[in-house]
């Protein structure tokens, strides 16, 4: 009797893991739940982009609150947050140059690169509105322009220059031995408010077109926007090239963890590190 018991609770007990635990993550992992991977891209667009182009606006809403300093500042920490909370659900691309440079890398799929890059325009999008009807201020004045002075021939190499430095960072933190997980989102964040403190003066220090496309569309005004979508695409497919070099084709474990989150992740070379 007591065997038959014993049987009895162990089988109740994998009833139960095969029910609440193995079965929601076969649900989780299903490629049919795409929109999960869409929808945190889009999150996670929308509030760098509330961020970015929130510090200009509320400096135009509250004149001398928010300085140049802390403008660029904050938009390297939202990325650092974005990142470590939801990194492994889609990557936290959050960028269509990162969503293009992680292709062309080989650590991510192509048929995701459409959906991927209109969440996050559409998120970006949706920043801009939402910052116009509550701060009562333009998203004109959260966009990013060329340097009076300055032509777009320089702002592109700016953006173009800065991308690369982005996206190299980006690759390198997602590569085999270097990978360093979670703590991938300091040295990319840190990035970001570093280009931004010295370069943001010229071009604003985009190197995102979706981050200023929001705004842009919102403010109805794309003056000189090629410089932000063909600068970071440039300085992306340099950075994929240099990854190359440096430690050789993508598509292994690690790079295209990161690239893709683990919710059923894909590998191309899945006997690479």
């Amino acid at each position: 009797m007591n065997g038959e018991r014993r049987h009895g609770d162990v089988a109740e007990v994998l009833a139960w893991i095969d029910r609440d635990i193995a079965d929601p993550l076969r649900n989780f992992q299903d490629p049919n739940q795409e929109w999960r991977r869409l929808f945190s891209e889009l999150y996670g667009t929308f509030l760098l982009v509330v961020v970015a182009a929130g510090g200009t606006m509320m400096s135009h809403a509250f004149p001398n609150v928010v300085g140049r300093a802390a403008a660029v500042v904050a938009p390297g920490l939202m990325v650092m947050a974005i990142i470590m909370f939801m990194g492994k659900v889609s990557g936290a691309h959050v960028n269509p140059a990162v969503t293009i440079a992680f292709w062309l890398r080989g650590d991510f799929p192509a048929r995701r690169v459409l959906g991927y890059i209109a969440a996050q325009l559409i998120g970006a999008t949706l920043a801009g509105l939402f910052l116009q009807g509550v701060l009562k201020v333009s998203a004109r004045f959260g966009a990013n322009y060329v340097a009076g002075g300055y032509s777009g021939w320089q702002a592109f190499l700016m953006e173009a220059l800065l991308t690369l430095g982005l996206v190299s960072v980006i690759l390198g933190t997602a590569s085999g031995a270097q990978n360093i997980g979670i703590v991938a989102g300091i040295g990319v964040g840190g990035y970001i408010a570093l280009a931004g403190l010295w370069a943001s003066p010229i071009s604003g220090s985009s190197m995102n077109p979706a981050r200023t496309f929001g705004p842009d569309l919102v403010g109805l005004d794309f003056h000189d926007y090629w410089v932000y979508v063909v600068g970071p695409l440039i300085g992306a497919v340099v950075a994929v090239g240099i990854a190359y070099a440096l430690r050789g084709p993508g598509g292994g474990r690690a790079g295209s963890a990161a690239a893709q989150g683990t919710l059923f992740t894909e590998q191309q070379r899945p006997d690479q590190a």
